[in-house]
């Protein structure tokens, strides 16, 4: 068997993995179709994208996401590493100069030379080779047909959501900087409804035009990313409880807006701002009349309309262990969203491990499993698992751990010394 690791897909999960290979001194061969090819959702050809929104969600520690981003760095993350270089104020959250954080990626692994950059589309996966699968939520029809062959499995699927994009400098002097509660500091900018202001966006909302699917397409929203007009078709208090939600948001006057919307800092130069939870199918031309009446965007200049697309996923309760190797072939493994885990970290989570576990096969070594009791461990228990007849998408949380402690600080200490521990006896 030659010493190299094949994989598929630069985004979060595999440039994750080829950095995590390469450093464990393995040949990488990694095919990323862009730009002979372009891609669905993607806007430029850069590794590590990110595509929907530039948040990483939370460092604090008694948040799952905080916690898994700990796990991630006690193993030398390339993902955590870059995210924190390009940093972006963002209160309690990690967010990023999406841009800068995609190009410092792609110049890590360019520079790497153990790395191997193969510019086209990956169509047949050859179980000769072992071959780490990380092509995102979007992989091409032929790859596809490639894996459903091997695997003898269908995919499931649903769809996900980009938000907007404004420029900073078109947002009107309607908008306050608070962070909700005050925490992490001033560093989202809030755009304040009244009551009346608040229905007249919301009544445009469920009637506005949406973009049409493809008639052999079927609608499977996920819950944790859904559309803002679907959200809204839910009822109003849907909205008041969820992205419009302005508990903790008083004005610097004391007064209590009836809905507040949210815009997040995208880039570290601090002159586009994301509205925060309005992820859309909308046609641009409505999202263009009926996002400017939000207050203070009456006269706002969109840098990007929001998205929607398809994301595909394996039933990985019937295809994959957790160390992430395919029951089918020991030679082919799995990483990233295509697996079924939903986030930003947690795909490039599943990268580590893939890539770990490639390079023991390679070196005819033991494949390893991370404890239950880690965050990383617990989101790969679940793909394992998880109930195979109606498995669904899963991001970190504190339920995964299936934990009798209630203390989350305690249930996080544990986790992360059994990292350690992992870490110095397998990785």
């Amino acid at each position: 068997m030659d010493k190299k690791v094949v994989i598929v897909g630069a985004g979060l999960a595999g440039a994750e993995a080829a950095y995590q290979v390469a450093k464990r001194g393995i040949n990488v061969k990694l095919y990323e179709m862009r730009p002979s090819k372009k891609a669905i959702a993607h806007h430029t050809d850069l590794f590590a994208e990110l595509v929907c929104s530039n948040s990483l969600k939370s460092k604090a520690i008694d948040n799952a996401a905080g916690l898994l981003k700990k796990e991630m760095t006690s193993l030398d993350s390339l993902i955590m590493k870059m995210a924190y270089e390009c940093e972006v104020p963002a209160g309690q959250a990690l967010a990023v100069d999406r841009e800068a954080f995609a190009k410092k990626i792609t110049d890590v692994l360019k520079k790497n030379e153990f790395v191997e950059i193969i510019h086209e589309e990956f169509k047949e996966i050859n179980l000769n080779d072992v071959t780490i699968i990380a092509s995102g939520p979007l992989t091409s029809d032929d790859l596809s047909n490639s894996i459903k062959k091997i695997l003898g499995e269908d995919y499931f699927y649903f769809y996900d959501a980009a938000s907007p994009l404004v420029y900073k400098e078109t947002i009107g002097n309607v908008a306050y900087k608070k962070s909700r509660y005050n925490k992490g500091g001033d560093d989202y900018i809030n755009l304040p409804f009244t009551r009346e202001q608040f229905f007249a966006f919301y009544n445009e909302l469920i009637v506005a035009e949406k973009v049409e699917l493809k008639k052999f397409e079927k609608m499977i929203n996920f819950e944790a990313c859904l559309p803002i007009e679907e959200i809204a078709r839910r009822g109003y208090k849907t909205l008041l409880f969820g992205p419009l939600k302005p508990v903790g948001l008083e004005m610097g006057n004391g007064n209590k807006p009836f809905a507040v919307a949210q815009l997040r800092q995208d880039n570290q130069s601090d002159t586009l701002y994301n509205i925060v939870g309005f992820q859309t199918n909308l046609t641009f031309k409505e999202q263009k009349r009926i996002f400017s009446m939000i207050p203070g965007l009456d006269s706002a200049k969109f840098a990007r309309y929001g998205v929607m697309h398809r994301n595909t996923f394996i039933n990985s309760p019937k295809c994959l262990y957790s160390s992430l190797i395919t029951k089918k072939n020991q030679n082919l493994l799995f990483a990233g969203q295509i697996t079924g885990v939903e986030g930003y970290i947690e795909s490039a989570a599943t990268g580590i491990i893939a890539a770990i576990n490639a390079v023991k096969i390679i070196e005819g070594k033991k494949i390893v499993k991370l404890p239950k009791t880690t965050m990383i461990g617990a989101l790969l228990d679940y793909l394992e698992n998880g109930n195979p007849y109606n498995f669904q998408p899963m991001n970190a949380n504190y339920g995964v751990l299936a934990s009798p402690i209630k203390d989350k600080q305690e249930i996080a200490n544990i986790a992360l010394n059994a990292i350690k521990k992992w870490s110095e006896e397998n990785a």
